[in-house]
């Protein structure tokens, strides 16, 4: 499965549109975490915790994309783009959307 964030791959032809493939999940923070995070706030620094978290995040919901593109037969989703909203006190919503396509290799002569 190719996925990209531009809209079109060199080298490839879209031969099929299938419309929009989307993944989310939902996280919430860990309190213990939360609390580590208070004091990185106050001496300054990377919050680990939550790199991690959106790391973990991001890999979920385009993993769960690129199944639904897989169900609708496309062999690639284009112009990934990510959202994140807040869903309530401590939980965020990742969602990765684009748009599922079938790709053949250009015939050049």
């Amino acid at each position: 499965m190719i996925i990209s964030n531009i809209e079109f791959i060199p080298g490839k032809k879209i031969t099929s549109h299938l419309g929009m493939a989307q993944g989310n999940t939902v996280r919430a923070k860990h309190a213990g975490k939360d609390i580590l995070a208070g004091f990185k706030n106050i001496f300054g620094g990377e919050l680990g915790a939550y790199t991690e978290l959106l790391q973990e995040s991001r890999e979920e919901a385009i993993e769960r994309m690129v199944e639904q593109a897989k169900s609708m037969g496309a062999n690639a989703v284009i112009n990934v783009r990510f959202s994140t909203s807040s869903v309530a006190a401590g939980a965020a919503e990742l969602f990765a959307y684009g748009t599922a396509v079938v790709l053949e290799d250009e015939v050049t002569q």
